[in-house]
């Protein structure tokens, strides 16, 4: 039997530490702030980077450098047999692409994975490739499934302001002084690698309610008779989080409930204050997968 080494990155939301738990490796992405140099979850926190949000900082994301990747690539095959690497969804990135020119180099023993996701979702599909490779299923097996799951999934998230939304361009300046003085929130949607707009209702607690009957509506309709996974996420305070979990937990009482953070990367789009829930199917070569250690 072939080793496998599972390779993503800390779009994933998955941390170092939780990573060696997972026995998954994880690259850390590079975050340009202020024009200094930072590796998400090595030299930025969850709590420097809120910060630096907190303070107008110019924040930028970038793609883990060429050669570090080569190098761990390396430095991986000289312990597994091949390596199933999980980069963000193409959609929403270009290192998905570069990750799979790098991998032309090395005679099918770096499998690259498309599989449009990001965050939670993304988390979810780097442990159900764990638990393949650990059943015994070869590398392209596991990129096969992967990539044929990866838009079996949706994140919804309710955006708490849209001033990120308008510094990212995805709203004009007028557009977005409207929908604040209207106290309009935007539900987003991430599905099959791009971010779209899914819903425009007036606070919050509305944007939550939207929210919870899309995942419903997935349950009845595009997931009926499918064993799924529902899970949180979010860039509010922690109390406010665990009141999104109470509410999901209401609605849905025969799931079982995490929550993460967004990753970092989808926050710089959003912003803090939002809350998120994601449905996936449950992959049915595996099982039902343990989201946390």
């Amino acid at each position: 039997m072939s080793k496998i080494a599972i390779v993503t990155d800390s779009n994933s939301g998955i941390t170092q530490s939780e990573a060696k738990k997972f026995g998954i490796t994880v690259i850390p992405m590079p975050f340009f702030i202020n024009e200094e140099l930072f590796l998400e979850d090595i030299t930025l926190s969850q709590e420097e980077f809120y910060k630096y949000l907190e303070t107008d900082a110019d924040i930028r994301t970038s793609q883990p450098a060429t050669g570090e990747v080569l190098e761990l690539w390396d430095k991986l095959l000289q312990e597994y047999d091949e390596i199933v690497h999980i980069p963000m969804s193409s959609g929403l990135s270009g290192t998905c692409e570069t990750a799979m020119a790098m991998a032309q180099e090395y005679e099918g023993k770096v499998h690259v994975v498309d599989n449009k996701r990001i965050s939670v979702t993304m988390r979810q599909s780097a442990l159900e490739a764990k638990k393949m490779a650990d059943q015994g299923m070869g590398a392209a097996q596991i990129k096969e499934i992967l990539e044929r799951e990866g838009l079996e999934s949706s994140i919804y998230i309710a955006v708490d302001t849209m001033k990120y939304l308008k510094k990212g361009g995805r709203v004009t300046p007028a557009a977005a002084a409207i929908a604040t003085a209207l106290n309009i929130k935007p539900v987003l949607q991430i599905q099959g690698g791009k971010l779209d707009t899914y819903a425009k209702v007036r606070g919050k607690k509305q944007a939550k309610r939207k929210m919870l009957e899309a995942v419903q509506y997935d349950l009845e309709h595009r997931f009926a008779g499918k064993k799924t996974y529902i899970r949180g996420a979010y860039t509010c305070t922690e109390e406010e989080a665990q009141e999104w979990k109470k509410e999901m937990e209401e609605m849905f009482p025969d799931h079982e409930i995490y929550l993460n953070r967004l990753s970092l990367s989808v926050t710089c789009h959003i912003g803090a204050g939002s809350v998120a829930i994601t449905c996936m199917r449950e992959v049915e070569e595996t099982g039902e997968v343990a989201f946390e250690a």
